[in-house]
């Protein structure tokens, strides 16, 4: 049972998350378009930013190393670097972003992240500083994202705007 938790966490649960995403748009009502189409596009940004880092910090993956299987679904490639964890980058930025626009539901998927991140450990496809960088870095990537935003809507509203 144990594997499977893991495996699921590891492969799918970020999935889960930008549908739990698209039900709170779609369905609940909790969440406004503007704000899943901010989080759909500081989560792309953020998985971008963590590719390019891996091409530039190349380390190799703890089941490389150490000859195990992963418990994922599908394996990472084997030239594939390890720093920063991707999915950790992916999902904390997403829980970032749907965290300062709904403290509530934010949590709940900032703790979905740290399972996502805790879990690709527990697989062996990453190391915990790998998951520390991706958290990091999504963080950072909805906070910029947000400021951004937050200037044009100054803007926006300023008697030279308009």
């Amino acid at each position: 049972m144990q594997h499977i938790l893991i495996t699921f966490s590891a492969s799918l649960l970020l999935w889960f998350m930008y549908a739990g995403l698209l039900f709170l748009w779609l369905v609940d009502g909790r969440i406004k378009k503007e704000q899943v189409i901010h989080a759909l596009i500081i989560s792309f940004t953020a998985w971008v930013f963590a590719e390019i880092l891996k091409q530039i910090i190349h380390t190799q993956r703890p089941f490389v190393i150490n000859g195990l299987t992963p418990l994922t679904i599908t394996i990472p490639g084997v030239n594939n670097g390890s720093f920063p964890s991707n999915h950790s980058a992916t999902a904390f930025s997403l829980a970032t972003a749907i965290w300062l626009h709904d403290k509530k539901i934010g949590w709940i998927y900032l703790f979905f992240a740290l399972c996502i991140g805790t879990s690709r450990v527990l697989a062996y496809v990453h190391y915990p500083v790998d998951i520390l960088g991706g958290a990091l870095l999504g963080i950072l990537t909805a906070f910029a994202f947000e400021k951004i935003h937050f200037f044009k809507l100054l803007r926006r509203g300023s008697p030279r705007a308009r």
